[in-house]
Order: C-alpha cells, then structure tokens, then sequence
C-alpha cells in the first residue's frame, strides 16, 4: 500500500473531548474515527488490524470444530420474553425500537436466545448434536458510561460462539477446550503473559462465568493473582472464593487492573429448558440440551493493545496483528533513491510482504520519521543518500532503540523466510 493513497492522514492532535489513551492514539495514526462517545468507525489501518485479530481467532475456532456464521443484529421481542431477559431490570442495556408495522424490536446486545430458537429447527435428535457455530457481529449496548475509548463501546465487534451438547460431559469437555483455545489466542495476540482467567460472577447471563482478564492500567476492572499458583480471583466475589474455595490467604494476592477481554458462560440445561429446545437421546428420552456461550470483544482488543503497546511517540502493533509487517520509507527526493525504494518495494510485495510505502513526496524525513514511530509497524526500513552509497537499507524495530545497517540481498532474505 502505497501511503500517498491511503485513505486519512495522521492527526497532530486528538479530539479534545477523547480522554481514553487508546482512542487518543488510534484516531491521531489514522486507525479510527470518533462518530461519538463510544462509537468508532474503522477506517483501513484499523480494520488491517481487526481482520488479522479475527484470522487468528478464526484459526483456533476452527480447530475446535466451530463453523462461522452470521445472525442478523435486529431482535424479536417475544423471544428474549421468553427467558425475562427483554425485562430491562435484569438487562439494562438494551437498545430497542418501535416496528412502524407494530410492535418491538431489540438490537443484539447477544444471541443466546435467538440462536437457541433458531437451533429448534436444526435437531432433533442425538445425531444432530453436539453443534458449536460462532459469528463476528457488530453488538449495540446502551452502556451508561463510554469514557475508555474502544476498551468499553456502545458499538464493537464481538466473536461469540455457541456451543450445544447432549449431556454434561460433552459440554464440560468442550468448555475446557475452549478455555485453552483462548489462551493461545490471546498468546498469539501478544498479551498471553498478562491474561488471566479468573472466576467471576456472571451478571446478566449466568450465576457464575470465566472471564479473561488481561492486565491494564486503564482497565475498570480489579483482580486479585498469585503468579506461582497461577490463581486470578475477580474482586465482585474475592472474599467467597478465598473460606470457601481456593485456601489462600488475602496477602498472598496481588491487586491489579485489568481490562476483560473474553467470558464463557455456562447455561447448563437451564435456558434450553426454558425456551424448549429439546432432543432424544440414544434411549429415547426427550431430554434439554446443555449451552454454552464464548465471547471475544474484538475491537475491544484493539484498545487494550493499544494501551499496553505505545510509547511517548505512538502506537507499538505486535507483529501479529499490526496492519503492515514493514514500514518502507523514501528520504529526500533524487531519482535515483526513488527508484531503488520502488524497485525495493516491487521485491517486497510479489514475496507477499505486507509493506507500507511511503512514497509521499514534499514531506520532510523528520515528519516520516514521526509518523511511522505514531502509526507503530513492527519494521521501520529507510531508503536514502546515504544507504545507497553502501547499497544497503537501514532497518529499526519499532521496539529497538537503534537501527542497522542491511545489504539489499540480506534485507530481501531476512524477509522471504
């Protein structure tokens, strides 16, 4: 991609009204924009950062035997009804709507009930089950506060899967599969170290849930961990878990903030039974199915990336997700430096290296320099003067202090592996 055609430009400056670090951040590289307090459009740095967020999440998913779906986001009534939860004492953060036709109508906040009613014409017995379907859905909620920019939206992106089995065991099994599956994408996302699960209460969909919480000075959540015996407690229910449950002393746990990233709800027989989603099973029996629900705020990840991974000059992508592998940047105007830049990056993009280019012209270095350091690709690589009398390239990691000096060849190989 060629930086003189990407579609917005780098912000001296945030809006003055954006507190959030992220937000702050995001909207000055170019990766979002501010529609209103907690709603952000995408724009294509950002949504580079998202589609490789979902690749990686698609691939563990996958593995576990999930097929993608999507469900559409406006919601019947009677369905959420059914289960008290279009009740908005227990769901306070519902948007809904008039239908000029008549009636009401709900804008997904979740899915478990609609997919569970959609299920009922799906199985019938045994043979049908287990079922495990998961979406990427753009998810309204009417959140009271929306001050910590992407980390807490009114509109985001979520993966919800949702998983259907026959019997305890067979759900137990699988939720302890995802549980697994979660930790290593979250390792692939860069922020394993510091993800903890930890027991919570479920709020609005269970009793009790796991939730995935990972370490961050702007989260709004406090956890309590014990690194040595890999323990994580959430603080609505620190002082049940510690006579009850876990035979740990307060003072060997270490308070810290956190953001949640992910959550798994175990639904039992509990809402099938109450929406009537039945099977037979190998005897005959008409019995529930066993839910389970598995969520992943996606561009919530974004701004918790983006806190945990910035400096005083900008954003720091880890390589996994970052919108490009490489920043190439053209210093000073002479042809003949022009030249072996594009020749350069020719090289790049037939070996399917994701490269920024930036080509752009009557831009000072000092004002590249800054913008790559803002935007936060993992490979800084400049083409100027002086590197082409060595017939070389100088290459810096965004998270290294110094840059070196690389052969054309060398450079080309080191990023053909």
């Amino acid at each position: 991609m060629r930086q003189s055609q990407l579609f917005t430009k780098t912000r001296k400056e945030a809006p003055a009204d954006e507190m959030a670090k992220n937000a702050q951040l995001l909207i000055r590289a170019g990766f979002v924009h501010k529609e209103m307090a907690g709603a952000y459009d995408l724009l294509p740095l950002g949504f580079r950062v998202v589609n490789n967020i979902k690749k990686i999440i698609c691939e563990e998913m996958n593995t576990l035997g999930g097929q993608e779906f999507i469900m559409t986001g406006i919601q019947s009534k009677d369905v959420w009804t059914t289960t008290n939860r279009w009740n908005d004492d227990i769901v306070d953060i519902w948007f809904k709507s008039e239908l000029h036709a008549g009636g009401e109508v709900g804008f997904g906040w979740s899915h478990e009930e609609p997919i569970t009613e959609m299920i009922k014409n799906h199985i019938s017995s045994f043979r049908d089950l287990p079922i495990y379907v998961y979406q990427f859905q753009t998810k309204l909620r009417n959140e009271l506060r929306a001050k910590s920019g992407l980390m807490r939206g009114r509109e985001f992106v979520m993966k919800d899967m949702y998983s259907y089995s026959q019997d305890a065991e067979q759900h137990e099994k699988f939720y302890q599969k995802t549980i697994d599956a979660y930790k290593k994408i979250f390792d692939r996302l860069g922020v394993g170290e510091d993800t903890f699960v930890t027991f919570a209460a479920g709020g609005a969909f269970t009793e009790f849930s796991h939730e995935f919480q990972t370490i961050c000075e702007a989260g709004e959540d406090i956890i309590y961990i014990n690194r040595e015996k890999n323990i994580a407690i959430n603080e609505e229910i620190l002082n049940e878990k510690i006579l009850r449950d876990l035979n740990i002393s307060r003072d060997e746990l270490e308070q810290v903030k956190t953001a949640e990233v992910g959550n798994i709800f175990n639904f039992g027989t509990e809402k099938c039974e109450q929406m009537g989603l039945y099977f037979k099973n190998d005897k005959g029996e008409t019995i529930p199915v066993h839910l389970g629900s598995y969520g992943i705020g996606v561009t919530r990840m974004i701004g918790v990336i983006a806190e945990k991974f910035s400096d005083e000059r900008g954003l720091v992508w880890p390589e996994s997700v970052a919108p490009f592998q490489m920043h190439l940047l053209i210093l000073g105007e002479d042809e003949s430096v022009i030249a072996q830049a594009e020749k350069l990056y020719g090289q790049l993009t037939k070996r399917n290296i994701e490269v920024l280019f930036d080509d752009r012209k009557g831009v000072s270095p000092g004002e590249k320099f800054s913008d790559a350091d803002l935007i936060g690709i993992p490979y800084r690589v400049v083409v100027s003067t002086k590197t082409m009398q060595k017939e070389s390239v100088e290459i810096k990691k965004r998270t290294s202090a110094d840059a070196e000096i690389v052969s054309y060849d060398e450079f080309i190989g080191r990023f053909s592996v």
